[in-house]
């Protein structure tokens, strides 16, 4: 299938995580700040220019990554490696400056129409940070894995942020019809920036745990080399359990508010599930088993974004 120049560029840039991404900045805009929408400058369109600004920087980064990993990717799998097989390496890296150009440009417009040109470092630091995480900092100890955590962890938050540059002050009447929402979303947006930097934090380490092999063999520093496969066990261990935690504190406060389609959710679609996984991570063994665990964790990731439907009703 990856012979087909179509299925292997959507396999280059990642299109299923890409989906993630936009899934969960609509979620935001639409369903968690949606009593916002009817008073916001931040319109459709804005919005779809944030979004696609961020899908393509995010899609660059992608490519860049396969650009400078084709040698460790031929020993971790084979299989599914496209740069240098189904895609030339000039014309990937043509991609990357093509679409991270274009995302940069849609980055400047909002910040000129926001008239914060602050805004655009946003984009500036994404593209040189995924970059030099590419080419440096993927292959050291911590430093990808959080590197890649903040930038997940910046993604539910952008579209707050260009709500509240585009909108301006308030005016007295509108504050106090929005009063009930303007203390309660920073709160709610930045526990699902927190949710997304705690998964994806687990995720990395899980998937260096994966990549053991070739990471081994390229001269990579990642935690499982450095430390253990113990100790990026426990690593991984308490950053669910952390995340287990607030879900937890999350839903004691739902349950006071009497709100039990939410306790439920959480705990049916979130903290099982999250336990399943200590359970699979601490039992793997081989690469596969580590699949599974990181596959099992993108669900749950879904499912944390989902739960923006119950905060809607």
């Amino acid at each position: 299938m990856l012979r087909n120049p179509l299925i292997a560029f959507f396999k280059l840039i990642r299109i299923e995580n890409l989906l993630i991404i936009a899934v969960t900045q609509i979620c935001i805009k639409y369903l968690v700040l949606a009593p916002l929408n009817e008073y916001s400058k931040f319109t459709p369109f804005l919005f779809i220019v944030s979004l696609v600004s961020t899908l393509l920087i995010a899609a660059a980064g992608y490519i860049i990554n396969d650009y400078f990993d084709v040698k460790t990717d031929k020993i971790n799998r084979p299989n599914t490696v496209v740069v240098d097989v189904s895609i030339k390496r000039r014309w990937a890296m043509l991609f990357h400056i093509a679409l991270n150009a274009i995302g940069l440009l849609l980055g400047l417009y909002l910040a000129l129409k926001c008239n914060q040109l602050k805004l655009v470092t946003v984009q500036i630091v994404s593209i040189l940070l995924l970059w030099f995480y590419s080419t440096h900092f993927k292959k050291q100890l911590l430093i990808g894995n959080i590197i890649v955590s903040l930038l997940t962890a910046i993604i539910p938050l952008m579209p707050m942020v260009y709500d509240y540059y585009l909108s301006g002050p308030i005016d007295p009447f509108t504050r106090m019809l929005l009063a009930p929402y303007l203390n309660r979303f920073p709160i709610i947006v930045l526990a699902y920036a927190a949710f997304a930097f705690l998964m994806s934090f687990a995720r990395e380490v899980i998937k260096d745990m994966e990549d053991y092999k070739g990471d081994a063999q390229t001269g990579c520093k990642t935690m499982p080399i450095v430390w253990g496969m113990i100790t990026s066990k426990v690593v991984t261990f308490f950053t669910i359990l952390i995340t287990i935690g607030l879900l937890l504190l999350a839903s004691l406060k739902f349950y006071k508010e009497n709100q039990l389609i939410a306790v439920y959710y959480i705990f049916g679609l979130l903290v099982i599930p999250l336990i399943l996984l200590i359970i699979q991570t601490v039992r793997a063994k081989t690469s596969a088993h580590f699949k599974t665990a990181s596959l099992l964790l993108k669900f749950v990731m879904l499912f944390g974004i989902s739960f923006s439907f119950i905060l809607k009703n």
